[in-house]
């Protein structure tokens, strides 16, 4: 697994950032982390060893990208351009990020870019029924050869059946998750069993990724350290593929 971030920092924009593990991380270090600015690694997809030979390799998994900001932050308007030109010249390297603001995504784009380059894996995560039905008919028209949805946190039970009717063919993930940190909101694990009953009956993949630190299942609320909620998740065994 390799992680690239080109830029860091991001801005609050819904009610599934109220925890942000970015912010709570900045804070332990003295850190504004509304401030979006640039990384040492922005262009670490085509930097090279003495060899000459490019530093990021790909080893069979994604390459996940601006994890401690948003790809398409008005910030980041200018260097988008460049980020995008890296990816494209690393066709071997898979980029895979997550989005809240799939309405900003015209705002630089590639020329070139068609239906999508083939190596680039968008995200749209929806936290609540509101933001789902404000992001997915939005995300869901786009431009991207590999889409996916996640809940993340998930913060109630969530209606995805009408884009799944209409979309379902160029979905390819559904994931769910809840929230870290000793502050988490609870996410229900009879909210993740009925979006896999959703995603079944249109042949979605459905992946559970994590329990969050506050994970209700059976009427009981479950405390569960960040190291054990990947685990706990897995041994749902609820995962689905088609």
């Amino acid at each position: 697994m390799s992680n690239w971030n080109p830029w860091h920092g991001c801005t609050k924009v819904s009610t599934g950032c109220s925890h942000c593990y970015v912010y709570r991380r900045d804070a332990e270090f003295g850190r504004d982390a509304s401030v979006v600015h640039k990384t040492a690694a922005f262009n670490l997809p085509i930097q090279r060893n003495r060899r000459k030979e490019y530093k990021l390799q790909p080893d069979g998994d994604y390459v996940y990208t601006c994890f401690t900001s948003d790809f398409f932050h008005p910030a980041a308007d200018d260097w988008r351009p460049e980020a995008w030109a890296m990816m494209k010249a690393r066709p071997e390297l898979d980029f895979y990020f997550i989005t809240k603001r799939p309405e900003r995504f015209f705002i630089g784009l590639p020329e070139d870019w068609g239906k999508g380059y083939e190596n680039v894996h968008i995200v749209c995560t929806c936290e609540n029924q509101y933001m789902t039905d404000k992001r997915l008919p939005i995300f869901l028209e786009l431009p991207i050869r590999h889409k996916e949805i996640i809940h993340e946190p998930m913060l109630e039970a969530i209606e995805i059946l009408p884009f799944l009717e209409k979309y379902h063919a160029e979905i390819e993930k559904v994931s769910c998750g809840g929230e870290s940190g000793e502050d988490a909101r609870v996410c229900d694990y009879g909210w993740i069993l009925n979006t896999m009953t959703q995603c079944v009956e249109y042949s979605v993949p459905f992946h559970f990724h994590q329990t969050g630190y506050n994970f209700r299942r059976g009427g009981r609320v479950y405390h569960i350290d960040r190291k054990d909620q990947h685990r706990q998740a897995e041994k749902a065994g609820v995962d689905y593929c088609p």
